[in-house]
């Protein structure tokens, strides 16, 4: 049972996904909160039947699932209504993490939460069981080409894209370790490697 929790988050094509697999890699479980966002609004659970009671049988498709980009035109459209689907998914997708991770065998877990610095609550209320908070960082114009590359679009939808999220400085003020993601793949395993020792030996102290 792993009681010691590490965030890893981090702006739109910095690199969290190849450290979460890396460090998926040495051994450690890794807890995503996009994964759980899209179980908890499956048919039949609780949270879509909410989310229908509030904002209508014509956010589901015809096979009863939830049609995101309904609830998207929806959702930011509007503030109010996009504060009341976070009253809905956030605080089970907080549970749902807190739940594998700390039921995840290891001396620590990690909690992939892509827009930690996006959340209306400060870490420390939202997530007060978070031990760490690693950002993955990368110099924006990486992060552009990165995001031209990856999602084979221009510099302007790009640079919208980025401009949508927090700011480089709101994420690197959430963080006790920064990992600058703007070299090699090398480069980036031995900075997981370095990680992944301090992190035993700090969740080993604080047995």
């Amino acid at each position: 049972m792993a009681t010691f929790v590490v965030a890893v988050t981090g702006g739109i094509a910095s690199g969290k996904s190849a450290v979460t697999a890396l460090f998926e890699a040495r051994g450690v479980v890794v807890a995503d909160a996009d994964a759980i966002a899209h179980a908890i609004v499956e048919p039949g659970e609780p949270a879509l039947a909410e989310i229908v009671a509030r904002f209508g049988a014509e956010v589901l498709g015809v096979d009863g699932r939830l049609n995101r980009s309904r609830l998207r035109a929806q959702v930011f459209a509007d503030a109010q209504a996009r504060a009341a689907l976070e009253a809905i998914t956030h605080p089970r997708i907080r549970a749902g993490l807190q739940q594998q991770c700390q039921s995840a065998a290891g001396d620590y877990a990690i909690a992939a939460i892509p827009l930690l610095a996006e959340s209306r609550l400060p870490p420390s209320q939202a997530w007060p069981w978070l031990r760490r908070v690693l950002v993955v960082d990368a110099p924006p114009g990486i992060q552009l080409a990165r995001l031209m590359a990856r999602d084979n679009i221009d510099a302007t939808l790009a640079q919208r894209m980025l401009d949508a999220q927090a700011t480089r400085a709101q994420r690197l003020a959430l963080a006790t370790d920064v990992i600058v993601n703007d070299g090699t793949l090398p480069a980036l395993e031995a900075a997981v490697a370095r990680l992944d020792a301090r992190y035993r030996a700090l969740a080993r102290n604080a047995a």
